[in-house]
């Protein structure tokens, strides 16, 4: 069964509640409970991480590496301005990674220092980007055998 690593970044934590028009009132609980069933329907294994904190982000991506992780999937969040050490971290232990933001980041002048790791970046879509980066990770996964 294929094992994929969410990570939620930097304020993830307050989907629902934070800025709700541009981030959606879909809370973190509710997200995961999706994501979750999403995963049993499609039958691979998700775990969700979440963080405020960079290092401890970067020290789970390492883990994931030693565990045997398939993919990883990941909203840096606010990690995305200043969070170079992390798309580091995922380069250098080379696991298949799919950055998912819910905006569009284009639309407000932002872009993502992590995104240069990534085999590919879904943005601007709601939590619906949520569901296509799984997507796009078991197909990065099927790519890899």
């Amino acid at each position: 069964m294929p094992k994929i690593l969410l990570i939620q970044g930097a304020n993830m934590n307050l989907l629902g509640i934070r800025q709700p028009e541009i981030y959606g009132k879909t809370t973190a609980k509710e997200l995961d409970r999706m994501l979750l069933d999403y995963a049993k329907a499609k039958g691979f294994e998700l775990e969700i991480f979440y963080t405020n904190s960079e290092g401890e982000c970067i020290d789970r991506i390492i883990q994931a590496y030693h565990d045997k992780t398939d993919a990883l999937v990941m909203n840096p969040g606010g990690f995305s301005f200043f969070g170079k050490a992390v798309g580091e971290t995922i380069k250098g232990v080379r696991i298949p990674y799919i950055e998912v933001h819910i905006a569009n980041h284009y639309a407000r002048g932002i872009s993502s220092v992590i995104a240069e790791a990534a085999q590919g970046v879904i943005l601007g879509l709601g939590i619906q980007g949520y569901f296509l980066g799984l997507d796009a990770a078991l197909y990065l996964i099927g790519q890899k055998s």
